[in-house]
């Protein structure tokens, strides 16, 4: 055997120490930047901003909606043209987020009816209020699920005095304008709340000390008045002709609720200019990392919220570095749980064992654009139960996907179960309460005016094959090549062209599962499928400020 000698090893040893010396100087010289956290996160918004008009080569209703804003934000910073959530649903959404875990590895933060919050798991805002940080939220964290947004401490750290209204933008802006107000007095009214919130937050804090505001609003939820697009934000339904998605008949009615929708997305963009605006005003910005994100996709819609396909899971993600290159657009795929160990890493925290989420902060020092890691070339979504009790035994609809660049691969476990719920007494409603009464039926999909045109129109031979897609029963597997097939309208995973294709996905994403303990995968895969995860569940009351509050939040 050769043995070094003395002089070798003393050589080595002094190599090593002065790589080691240097790798000290580089981590004093390159400390956690402690920025503050500005996370503005709004409920169900999809990836809709003017930000992404263009990016994927054809017409959308990115090319309507006007986000001045959300638009400056990227252009100053890195917009992500590949953010998805783990799960395309609140809770489940939120309880990944928060702990930068799997959503599946969250116990009954898995679900969004019946959730509990297990305060064992370590969760980020917590971490950055013991490491020193003022820590604030105003509106949504966590919901509906007990203890009561409880990954941010539950309400000890709300600033929401200043008023609610932030959450019904076009109802309260109504409102006001019913009672004699102009829609500008109106408008300035609530923006007025979001300055007011805020301001309260920054006034609290200690001299010198670094904060993390979590933003979360709930506008871009359902419900909202219908034609308010058009009458608050002056969207014209007929501009968004030749630019819907296959998936939503490019129909009056339909391209109407879509402006509604957009109206409440332009309105998320002002309260991000208010919030912008007090930052520069306390000269804050440029200490501040402002991250801009929502929970899912857009409810209330076909292949939308609480459906694996792009519509449902791939969200809008813009980040303004402070001293970082800006009109950078990224293609890396990265999940909402990166943030977690993101803003672990911004505040020099260890992240605690059992993450999924991989820190995004090489991403954002970074000055390039395109693929900046090689790695980060896919992700994982999936769901459990959201909304409906569709069977005696209350059982959930399960699903998991591999989204990749090229390809989406989806696994139904039930495939026997209706992905959306039964359909109760949704086929005999009329059209005005399936646009507002989620539980008549297919509960799994939000009420709205396009649920309403897909149910009235489930017997027309031209139109039946979109409430097939939105509601009938779906096949164990599911491949979509989304290089020719973008909307996820063709379900290859029958085609033999693609059979190599969908064994290696599946074999893929079967991999990671059990990698990570999915107890859908893992024993017997029945844990989701027992109590406490089903199984009757206690309801609000019919009416009143608590029933109003759940729907809202769910």
């Amino acid at each position: 055997m050769f043995l070094p000698s003395r002089s070798a090893l003393l050589r080595r040893c002094l190599g090593l120490l002065l790589l080691a010396g240097l790798a000290g100087l580089a981590r004093a010289a390159d400390p956690a930047p402690r920025w503050n956290i500005l996370f503005v996160f709004a409920d169900d918004w999809g990836r809709y901003a003017g930000a992404y008009a263009g990016l994927d080569g054809r017409a959308t209703p990115n090319d309507v909606v006007q986000t001045p804003h959300i638009d400056r934000i990227a252009r100053e910073g890195v917009l992500f043209r590949n953010a998805f959530v783990n799960s395309p649903s609140c809770t489940p959404c939120r309880s990944s987020l928060f702990s930068g875990r799997y959503f599946f590895n969250t116990g009954r933060g898995a679900i969004l009816r019946g959730a509990v919050w297990d305060e064992t798991i370590p969760v980020y805002p917590l971490m950055l209020r013991d490491s020193g940080y003022h820590i604030g939220k105003s509106y949504k964290v966590w919901g509906p699920g007990t203890p009561a947004d409880a990954p941010f401490g539950g309400q000890q750290y709300a600033y929401q005095q200043a008023g609610g209204d932030p959450n019904n933008f076009s109802e309260r802006v109504t409102e006001r304008m019913e009672k004699g107000a102009s829609l500008a007095a109106a408008r300035d009214a609530v923006l007025a709340q979001v300055r007011g919130n805020f301001d309260a937050f920054l006034a609290a804090r200690k001299t010198g000390q670094p904060w993390h505001y979590y933003f979360g609003p709930t506008t871009t939820h359902r419900t909202w008045i219908k034609g308010s697009g058009k009458k608050l934000w002056g969207i014209e339904p007929d501009h968004l002709k030749g630019k819907m998605p296959a998936f939503l008949p490019d129909v009056p009615e339909i391209r109407e609720d879509v402006a509604d929708y957009l109206g409440e997305v332009q309105a998320l963009d002002a309260y991000i200019g208010v919030l912008r605006a007090q930052l520069e005003a306390a000269g804050e910005l440029d200490r501040t990392l402002i991250v801009l994100s929502g929970d899912h996709g857009m409810p209330g819609v076909p292949s939308g919220k609480c459906n694996l396909y792009d519509n449902g899971t791939a969200v809008s993600l813009a980040v303004r570095v402070p001293g970082g290159k800006g009109g950078r657009i990224v293609d890396d795929f990265v999940c909402l749980p990166d943030l977690a160990p993101t803003f672990m890493a911004v505040a020099g925290l260890t992240p605690p064992a059992g993450l999924y989420g991989r820190s995004l902060l090489p991403l954002l020092r970074s000055d390039r654009s395109g693929q900046v890691e090689a790695d980060r070339t896919w992700v994982i979504t999936g769901r459990e139960r959201h909304v409906e009790d569709a069977r005696e035994g209350y059982l959930p609809y399960p699903m998991r996907a591999l989204r990749t660049k090229d390809f989406v691969y989806i696994r139904n476990f039930a495939a026997d179960r209706m992905p959306m719920g039964d359909t109760k007494t949704a086929w005999t409603a009329t059209p005005q309460v399936l646009e507002s009464n989620t539980r008549i039926g297919l509960a799994d999909m939000d009420a709205s005016p396009t649920k309403a045109w897909v149910i009235a129109h489930r017997a027309d031979p031209k139109w039946a094959w979109v409430y097939n897609l939105s509601f009938g029963l779906r096949p164990g597997e599911e491949l979509y090549d989304v290089r020719k097939d973008p909307d996820m309208i063709k379900n290859l995973a029958a085609d033999p062209a693609y059979a190599a294709k969908k064994t290696e996905l599946a074999d893929r994403l079967m991999r990671e599962l059990k990698g990570a303990g999915d107890p859908r995968v893992t024993g017997d895969g029945q844990t989701f499928e027992r109590p406490p995860f089903t199984g009757p569940l206690d309801e609000a009351p019919a009416g009143g400020k608590k029933a109003k509050q759940q729907k809202k939040a769910e």
